[in-house]
C-alpha cells in the first residue's frame, strides 16, 4: 500500500473521502459562501463547471451540513426524464405521493413547499443536478413551479447545478424569465497548482514528494479538474510505490497518464 510508503495518514485524493477530511480549496470556500448567502435570501442559484470539477461533491457536503430542524434537503439528478416524471420526482422529494395528472402534482408541490415554510418553519432546499440535460420545457416548468404569491415570495432554496452548457441554454430568449430569477451564480474553476501540496499536508505529509516538473505535468494534463487530479495523482503514488521511489517526477506522471488513458 502506498500510504505508509509515502507517509500519508489517508489518501486525500480518494473519491470516498469523508467530509471532515475534504480539502477546502479556494473554489470550495467561494462556493460555500455563495450558498450560505442563498440560504439567507432564498430563491434560485446556479452552479456550473466542467465535468469533474467537483460540483456534486461540494453540494453533497453543503447539504450534509444543513440543520434538519431548519431545512428539508432533497436531491434530484436530471437525465432523460419527461416533464411528468420531473414533477413526480419533485413530489416524492417533498414527501408527497404524486397524483396522476400534472396539474394536480403542480399544486401538490406548491402546497408542500408552502406548508413546510409557513406552518413548520422549515425551508425546502432542493438540488437539481445535471440541469444541462433538462429540456427547455422542464426549464420553463421550473420557473412556473417556483413562482409563489405572484413571484413575491421565495419559501424555498433551489440549486441548479450542471455543466457549462446550461449557461448557453439560459442565454436563449425562451429561458430569459428563468435566468432573470437567478439570485446567485457561481462557476467552479477547479484546483490551483499550489493546492495539491496543501491536500497532501492535510493527510499528514510535510515533505515534497512531487517534483516541480511533475506538478506542472499534472496540471497540464488535468487543467485542475478535481476528478482528473484525484485519479492521476493516486495512480502516480501507486506507480512511485511500485518503483520504491519517494520523489514523483514527470516520468511517473506520464506513466500514470498512459495507464489512465487521459
Amino acid at each position: 500500500m502506498f500510504l505508509p510508503f509515502l507517509g500519508l495518514k489517508f489518501n486525500p485524493f480518494s473519491k470516498e473521502i469523508s467530509f471532515d477530511q475534504l480539502f477546502l480549496s479556494q473554489d470550495l470556500r467561494e462556493l460555500t459562501s455563495r450558498l450560505q448567502y442563498l440560504l439567507q435570501v432564498r430563491g434560485i442559484g446556479l452552479i456550473t463547471g466542467e465535468a469533474g470539477c467537483g460540483k456534486t461533491t461540494a453540494l453533497r457536503k453543503f447539504v450534509s451540513e444543513l440543520n434538519p430542524a431548519q431545512y428539508k434537503a432533497g436531491y434530484f439528478a436530471l437525465s432523460t426524464v419527461t416533464v411528468l416524471e420531473f414533477y413526480q420526482g419533485l413530489a416524492l422529494i417533498l414527501g408527497e405521493e404524486p397524483k396522476h395528472k400534472k396539474v394536480h402534482i403542480f399544486h401538490q408541490i406548491q402546497t408542500a413547499i408552502n406548508s413546510l415554510y409557513a406552518d413548520r418553519h422549515i425551508t425546502p432546499v432542493i438540488v437539481l443536478d445535471e440541469i444541462h440535460l433538462a429540456t427547455n420545457k422542464i426549464l420553463e416548468d421550473i420557473r412556473l413551479l417556483f413562482n409563489f404569491q405572484m413571484d413575491s415570495q421565495n419559501p424555498f432554496v433551489l440549486i441548479l447545478a450542471g455543466q457549462n452548457l446550461i449557461r448557453s441554454r439560459l442565454a436563449l430568449n425562451v429561458n430569459n424569465p428563468l435566468r432573470q430569477r437567478l439570485t446567485v451564480k457561481y462557476f467552479l474553476q477547479g484546483l490551483k497548482p499550489e493546492e495539491l501540496k496543501s491536500r497532501l499536508k492535510l493527510a499528514g505529509l510535510h515533505e515534497d514528494i512531487f517534483a516541480p516538473a511533475a506538478l506542472e505535468a499534472i496540471y497540464g494534463i488535468t487543467n485542475g479538474l478535481p476528478r482528473l487530479v484525484n485519479n492521476l495523482v493516486t495512480t502516480c503514488m501507486l506507480c512511485a510505490c511500485g518503483k520504491k521511489q519517494r520523489l514523483i517526477d514527470a516520468e511517473i506522471v506520464y506513466q500514470a497518464q498512459m495507464e489512465l488513458e487521459i
